[in-house]
């Protein structure tokens, strides 16, 4: 093979390294040969190694000493923006339609290429997740015993204990009753590397530095559907006796879809921040906030908050609601920023990001700093339905 690359341009692709290399134990030994006595000798050669197993490549790869200074570039595939997923559909499809159905496949460019466009969302869900061969039905399994080399069970149950929202390491070693608590730092990494989960660091007000206190957050939104939803009928499913009568009629529907909707609302922040007229270059940290109750202060968790440079917070409040939001929005926010314990003389705007409409009186209030429409995020150019109510950054 190598006589074959020696000159000329030359794009190598391994698939699946992870597979290859834990099979055989010389195989990385024999890339790196080849590379330094070889394939490096073309400098139109580009080499490029991929695999699921992120985990496998940081640490035999990514870590290792053998390749330091071969690898120019490294790249993680993200979920697709917002304004590509939409191009999935026609137009004409309500951005509530295709938010109902981001919530169960995220930017998955495989998941969405499954969706019927004809079809209603609450069709689409039913096809893909409920019916007997849907291919979102045995999707889980799947990804799980390709993306981990090892038994899988441990990480599914890590998943699980994420389902309901997020927790701490020790909440996760409380749930999990020390089964392999010694090693769990080790399986949350390995779920972050491979897109499953987000560690999300809390801040310190007055300094801006990253707090040690950290919380996990399911961040995959089809693996939260599916063990909350289809893992529990799977066994009808198989005997076709399965019948979904509305997506509303799921246990826990509307806290399940804010938690989804929030993933979705995270993974755009950089063009959230241009929604809310941020300068990114003024961000000192951002992130969702939480804040433990004390003797001295009361606790509170923001979906979303940006610290900014000259002593500002945007404290966003994110919602999904099929229904317009009203004015008791208002005090609910209001609760949170009184709870905040913050530098004197920093100041607080409230933002409400939400996908259905505002009341005109939310509007008239003037109490939020931005509304942010995240509908415009489905646009190829954002517009439009953002009220900027706040002139100062």
């Amino acid at each position: 093979m190598t006589e074959r690359v020696q000159s000329g341009k030359v794009l190598l692709f391994f698939d699946e390294i992870s597979w290859m290399g834990s099979k055989d134990p010389t195989f990385l030994g024999k890339i790196q040969n080849s590379w330094d006595q070889r394939l490096k000798n073309n400098d139109n050669l580009v080499f490029v190694v991929c695999g699921s197993a992120s985990s496998w490549i940081e640490k035999n790869l990514l870590s290792s000493t053998g390749f330091v200074g071969r690898i120019s570039y490294t790249l993680t595939l993200e979920e697709l923006p917002l304004s590509d997923c939409s191009r999935f559909w026609p137009s004409g499809i309500s951005a509530y339609e295709k938010f109902k159905l981001l919530s169960v496949t995220g930017g998955i460019p495989k998941y969405l290429e499954e969706i019927n466009p004809k079809l209603s969302a609450e069709d689409n869900i039913k096809r893909l997740c409920f019916t007997h061969g849907g291919f979102l039905v045995d999707e889980f399994e799947q990804i799980f015993s390709d993306v981990f080399l090892r038994d899988s069970e441990f990480y599914k149950k890590i998943a699980e204990t994420l389902c309901s929202g997020r927790k701490a390491i020790g909440e996760i070693e409380r749930v999990l009753s020390g089964d392999q608590s010694g090693r769990i730092s080790e399986y949350l990494w390995e779920l972050g590397l491979a897109g499953f989960i987000a560690r999300d660091y809390t801040w310190n007000l007055k300094s801006g530095d990253d707090a040690k206190i950290s919380q996990f957050r399911l961040k995959d939104n089809y693996v939260r559907f599916y063990l909350k939803y289809i893992k529990a009928n799977l066994g009808k499913i198989a005997r076709h006796s399965y019948a979904l009568k509305s997506l509303t009629s799921l246990p826990e529907w509307n806290t399940i879809m804010g938690l989804q909707f929030e993933n979705l609302v995270l993974n755009s922040r950089t063009q959230l921040h241009r929604l809310i007229h941020v300068n990114p270059e003024e961000i000192v940290n951002e992130n969702p906030f939480y804040q433990r109750q004390t003797v001295r202060q009361a606790g509170c968790q923001i979906d979303y908050m940006i610290h900014m440079k000259y002593g500002t917070l945007y404290v966003c409040e994110i919602k999904f609601s099929k229904n317009e939001i009203g004015d008791s929005i208002i005090p609910e926010v209001q609760a949170k920023i009184d709870a905040l314990s913050r530098p004197k003389g920093m100041s607080c705007r409230p933002a409400l990001i939400h996908v259905n409409g505002v009341s005109q009186d939310v509007v008239d209030s003037d109490y939020f700093a931005a509304i942010v429409d995240m509908s415009d995020l489905l646009l190829s150019k954002c517009s439009s339905s953002l009220r900027r109510l706040c002139p100062d950054g």
